[in-house]
């Protein structure tokens, strides 16, 4: 995880993502077992299936601190996944997979809090 996270912190695009004040005050007031449970279903809703009608677009850029994270850590696509993670598209996520990215999320999330 802190291989990834190191590579992904050289790239200037993806070490362009921060969390906002606000995103700070919702993690805070939800706690990290509510912002895990949603990265849960945004990665399962948006990145899981096999086919995303709208991939590469499909993660907004701001709004939730998971979404800035998804960017930050590129599990924002099936593009970036693949690129970064090794993981191919055309096929839906295991739950190996979706727990990894979670993880990893999460492990960025707790780092910018």
């Amino acid at each position: 995880m802190e291989d990834i996270l190191y590579r992904l912190s050289l790239s200037k695009f993806r070490s362009s993502f921060h969390l906002t004040k606000y995103m700070k005050e919702y993690i805070n007031e939800k706690g990290l077992d509510v912002i895990e449970k949603h990265a849960y279903d945004f990665i399962n809703t948006r990145l899981r299936p096999s086919y995303i009608k709208n991939d590469g677009k499909q993660t907004p850029m701001k709004g939730h601190p998971v979404f800035i994270a998804q960017h930050a850590c590129a599990c924002c696509c099936r593009g970036c996944l693949e690129k970064w993670h090794h993981i191919e598209k055309g096929r839906e996520l295991t739950s190996k997979e979706v727990d990894y990215i979670v993880k990893l999320l999460m492990e960025w999330i707790k780092k910018n809090k």
